[in-house]
């Protein structure tokens, strides 16, 4: 493990900070603008977007020649942008993936408590934590269909279809990985397409390129995949080419867009 040390580092003003830009190389005519735009939203948050701007070796962090705050802020809109189209779909797969496991689970164990039974897990100790965090979320929650169901009956907790409408989403994928029963299991990811362990074998297109599993271009991959399951005739690819034709600037093989991406099955 490297040694730490100790944080030095003074804050600068937005003053400070647009001299620094000038002595890195980044063009600037408009000094309000930039001194408006760093005191809204922070150097720190839009030094991302300026990373990628930077000449080689990027250590020394000079700009490439003709760089400007407008191309940093057009990285940032389009980043912007791009999550919510990404938190958009992603939603949908959320919803359908607890419905799922809330189905499948129900009708497969005949209880509709099913969650809140240890004897449906298999793991005790991650049984109990997910316990604790069923009953923290219970404690805290404002939505009227919880506080109706304990001013109402004696259950200790509601059912798993109401449970699954308040958990986060993690303590739902706990749930489903602890599962005991196999077959639960199996006909929940099967539901979507896949084996128990996801992505193991697929039975639907899949990427066919080289992909790099940590660009941005592998989750459009896996939400695409689902939405073809649980949504047809989503638009999510229109939303993309919209999006891409709204920033021609944005280099796509950055995002790990392969050459050719646009014939791959999954995208047919």
């Amino acid at each position: 493990m490297a040694t730490r040390i100790p944080f030095i580092k003074t804050y600068s003003t937005t003053q400070e900070l647009v001299q620094l830009l000038k002595t890195r190389g980044m063009e600037i005519t408009d000094e309000e603008k930039v001194l408006h735009y760093l005191f809204h939203i922070s150097y720190y948050r839009l030094s991302a977007y300026m990373y990628p701007l930077l000449s080689i070796p990027k250590e020394q962090h000079l700009f490439k020649q003709g760089v400007t705050l407008g191309r940093v802020m057009m990285l940032y809109r389009f980043d912007k942008k791009l999550r919510l189209l990404l938190f958009n779909e992603i939603e949908k797969i959320e919803v359908a993936v607890r419905c799922a496991i809330v189905n499948f689970g129900t009708e497969m164990t005949g209880n509709p408590f099913w969650m809140t039974d240890a004897n449906n897990f298999s793991n005790p100790s991650k049984f109990n934590r997910s316990i604790r965090l069923i009953e923290d979320e219970l404690n805290h929650t404002k939505e009227d269909f919880i506080n109706h169901f304990k001013e109402t009956y004696t259950n200790l907790y509601p059912p798993s279809w109401m449970l699954t409408e308040i958990l986060p989403f993690g303590v739902i994928t706990n749930i489903y990985s602890n599962i005991k029963n196999k077959k639960i299991k199996k006909s929940i990811a099967q539901s979507f397409g896949l084996q128990v362990a996801p992505f193991d074998r697929m039975s639907r297109p899949w990427i066919t390129l080289p992909t790099d599993p940590l660009k941005v271009y592998f989750d459009l991959c896996i939400i695409k995949y689902f939405l073809d399951i649980i949504s047809p005739n989503s638009d999510m690819l229109d939303k993309m080419n919209r999006l891409f034709a709204t920033f021609p600037e944005v280099d796509k093989a950055a995002l790990g867009f392969p050459s050719g991406w646009e014939n791959e099955p999954l995208w047919q």
